[in-house]
């Protein structure tokens, strides 16, 4: 039996590309084409496809409302298009979905139906449920995401965004949140506050040391793996060896 494919992506270019690389498979039946999230809901429910390539970014309705509002029925296989949105590459990696970043080759494409396919002929019932399930799950998580702080000192109480904190560092039981020139005392451990922040933005770079991504501007190695991380206002934190063997996420490709 053939693969029936569904190709969804706002752009019509987009579109032809993907229908242009699967045209020489005999295994793919592309069952049509949805240039927005609420015909991709129709599509997805009249013609059954096994395999969905959903863009992730789309006016109105997105790719993960897409996902939302399909959730309960029989789930094809996703291959995820998307721009670089960090956060959605991890999410997609850690529950064994798979993505093609704009502008992917013919490579990459080949890669990510080829591990479409296998997951398809091995699928068991629910096994597409159970990983959307997981993914879903992880962004609304995301959505809970700190977006202020409130910062007690001195008899006063103010917020601070996130956006605004360049690093932060263990101190015992508090946390130091450095913000240029200042700094602030917060009673919460660095482990829980991680929890907390969104981790496209914030990454732990050292046991007692997180770090806002836009405010890094160079990386500079040291002996046996370990790094210099400056920021734009000058400040050098360390980059340590154990930290960054787990970086699968935003520095990965670069170290």
């Amino acid at each position: 039996m053939k693969i029936r494919t569904l190709i969804v992506d706002d752009e019509p270019l987009g579109r032809e590309r993907i229908r242009t690389l699967l045209s020489d498979d005999a295994e793919i039946e592309v069952v049509g084409e949805c240039s927005d999230g609420k015909q991709a809901v129709a599509a997805i429910e009249r013609t059954r496809p096994d395999l969905v390539y959903l863009d992730v970014q789309m006016p109105e309705m997105d790719g993960f409302a897409v996902l939302d509002a399909i959730t309960g029925e029989r789930m094809p296989a996703i291959i995820f298009v998307t721009a670089y949105d960090r956060y959605a590459v991890q999410a997609f990696e850690v529950h064994a979905l798979d993505y093609l970043l704009k502008s992917f080759d013919r490579e990459r494409f080949q890669a990510a139906l080829r591990r479409a396919k296998e997951q398809i002929r091995g699928s068991r019932e629910g096994f597409w449920n159970e990983r959307l399930t997981g993914l879903l799950e992880d962004l609304q998580a995301r959505q809970k995401r700190l977006t202020r702080l409130v910062i007690r000192s001195a008899g006063r109480i103010f917020f601070l965004r996130v956006e605004e904190i360049d690093w932060l560092e263990a101190a015992d039981n508090y946390v130091r949140i450095h913000v240029g020139r200042e700094s602030h005392l917060m009673r919460e451990t660095l482990q829980s506050l991680e929890g907390r922040l969104d981790p496209s933005r914030f990454l732990r770079i050292h046991r007692s040391t997180m770090v806002n991504l836009d405010r890094i501007q160079e990386l500079q190695p040291l002996f046996h793996g370990d790094y210099v991380v400056k920021l734009l206002d000058g400040t050098e934190l360390s980059l340590s060896r154990n930290y960054r063997e787990r970086l699968g996420g935003p520095l990965g490709p670069f170290l």
